[in-house]
């Protein structure tokens, strides 16, 4: 299918992740939906991923799938035909119409779409997100592991291809998208404090690829014929580093250019073996999947979500509280995957 617009335990591998989740409880967040009367009531649960035809998301489904054959419930992803804030939207509402019981989705834009989860939580359904730490109207919000950490292993990477030294530049699928922002966020802030020989370029220290790989390419050759001096782009979309490899082959900079990001591993396949990127991270989207629908039944359960909270899928197992937050919770849930394990994950 064309590359659209997507943003993935496994192996830990021989890679020192070194990196501790920093993820206290500094409270409850107020537990809502029915009483323990309510149990095993037949829910509706409905999952809306940013785009139901990209192929990050339908694996999500496959999670959303299982959790549903585990549980006997009604649990189904729906989600528009292209990552659009409005088209998103009116997904939500019309779930809202149908009154389900549960709604978990992943934000194309969170300040988009407060007015039409308030409306949802206001009736009385059930909300929950993932990928949506600064989302407002929600319960509580999935992340697969911390945010910053997760930027600083990326930049990891890429410090490692670079020599530790040299220009680089951050790339986003956009710019409203909280996690993405927080990744780059942190990667840059772990380049300052750990590669001091690295630096951000200045005339664009953050540019958008879309979520599309043919938008990631054209960027990145943009970038690279009016900076040569650049020697890495360090991506978060899951389109971000295949389109910039791409880009850095076709320019004839492979071994002069570098990037790191996120990436699906049988897409991927072809630039790990021929060493255009060296290794990308992700989480499993169908894990995300399953931990939200689990998540959505416990609130509906009326189980009190506190402590460690244990959302039945590996990576989520013993989800905690971020530091200073009683709604966003962080598991460890991310992959590595280079040329050596990229046809271990089976998909």
């Amino acid at each position: 299918m064309k590359q659209r617009r997507f943003t993935a335990g496994a192996a830990s591998l021989a890679l020192a992740l070194g990196l501790t989740l920093s993820a206290c409880s500094s409270g409850t967040a107020p537990s809502a939906g029915p009483s323990e009367s309510a149990k095993d009531k037949n829910y509706t649960i409905a999952v809306v991923p940013k785009d139901a035809t990209n192929p990050w998301f339908v694996r999500m489904e496959t999670g959303v799938k299982q959790f549903a054959s585990d549980t006997g419930l009604n649990v189904y992803q729906k989600g528009p035909s292209e990552t659009d804030a409005t088209m998103q939207a009116q997904v939500i509402q019309d779930l809202i119409a149908q009154k389900v019981d549960a709604i978990a989705v992943v934000p194309v834009d969170p300040g988009a779409l407060e007015t039409v989860l308030k409306q949802a939580m206001d009736a009385g359904i059930v909300v929950v997100t993932h990928e949506g730490a600064s989302q407002q109207n929600t319960m509580y919000d999935i992340e697969a592991f911390n945010n910053s950490a997760y930027g600083a292993f990326i930049m990891d990477n890429l410090a490692e291809c670079m020599g530790k030294e040299g220009v680089y530049t951050t790339m986003v699928g956009h710019v409203t998208n909280a996690s993405h922002n927080e990744w780059a966020d942190g990667g840059v802030a772990h380049q300052k404090e750990a590669y001091p020989n690295m630096t951000l370029l200045a005339e664009e220290p953050r540019v958008e690829s879309q979520d599309d790989g043919e938008q990631a390419y054209q960027t990145a050759k943009e970038l690279l014929k009016k900076y040569p001096n650049l020697k890495g782009i360090m991506g978060t979309s899951s389109f971000d580093a295949p389109g910039v490899a791409r880009a850095i082959d076709e320019l004839g900079l492979k071994g002069k250019v570098c990037t790191s990001g996120t990436g699906m591993p049988a897409a991927n396949k072809e630039i790990l073996v021929n060493g255009s990127v060296s290794a990308l991270t992700l989480w499993d989207p169908a894990k995300a999947g399953y931990a939200m629908a689990s998540l959505a039944k416990k609130i509906l359960d009326g189980d009190k979500i506190e402590g460690t909270v244990d959302l039945g899928v590996e990576g989520y197992t013993e989800m905690k509280f971020a530091e200073g937050s009683n709604k966003v919770l962080e598991g460890n849930g991310w992959i590595v995957i280079n040329k050596d394990n990229v046809d271990s994950f089976g998909f």
